[in-house]
């Protein structure tokens, strides 16, 4: 799992008939101290995630085990909601506690 921020949707009306009803979302993704990169992903959204929400994803084959992708042609999906993370007992994310 990864870890990214929500920053934009996709839309596209034309698509292949398995990725239909399925929301696309733009991650910017996120080092481990919750530092922007300068790298984004698209991603099929299986939580209801929303831009700026902090988010775990998978990509590779792993993106096609949720309910929402299996069997869907997509390489990221969107898995978790991310209220709060630290690492070696400081906090690196409070959702309560941003803007």
């Amino acid at each position: 799992m990864l870890i990214a921020k929500v920053v934009g949707s996709v839309v596209a009306t034309q698509k292949d008939e398995k990725l239909a009803n399925t929301k696309l979302l733009v991650l910017q993704i996120h080092n481990h101290k919750n530092e922007p990169q300068n790298q984004y992903v698209v991603a099929v959204d299986s939580v209801g995630a929303g831009t700026g929400d902090i988010v775990l994803y998978a990509a590779g084959s792993s993106a096609r085990q949720t309910e929402i992708t299996k069997d869907r042609p997509c390489d990221a999906v969107v898995m978790a909601i991310v209220d709060s993370w630290d690492m070696e007992g400081t906090d690196v994310f409070q959702k309560w506690s941003e803007g």
